[in-house]
């Protein structure tokens, strides 16, 4: 089974390569939990927030809260653990 970090850098490449901006959140005490592994804005405009997991990993409660947050203020936000689902999530396209 593939690492999340593997996963996580074909999310990136994948987003970047549609004109996305992403950072990678690297969590510590002085943030907020819960925060998305990643988070940016689509070439559109609109804001996301991606937790990825490996299959089968779930999301935490805190989590889940804040995904939900994403979405209530009018951002796309969810689980992901493939560039597909990006694709299913984001609705993108490349080149």
């Amino acid at each position: 089974m593939r690492s999340e970090k593997a996963i996580q850098a074909d999310i990136v490449k994948h987003l970047r390569a549609s004109g996305a901006w992403v950072f990678k959140v690297h969590g510590s005490a002085l943030q907020q939990a819960g925060v998305p592994d990643l988070v940016g804005c689509l070439p559109d405009g609109k804001m996301f927030g991606l937790e990825v997991k490996r299959p089968g990993k779930k999301l935490t409660a805190i989590q889940a809260h804040i995904i939900e947050q994403i979405k209530a203020a009018g951002g796309i936000a969810g689980r992901v653990e493939s560039v597909a689902d990006v694709e299913a999530l984001c609705v993108l396209t490349t080149g």
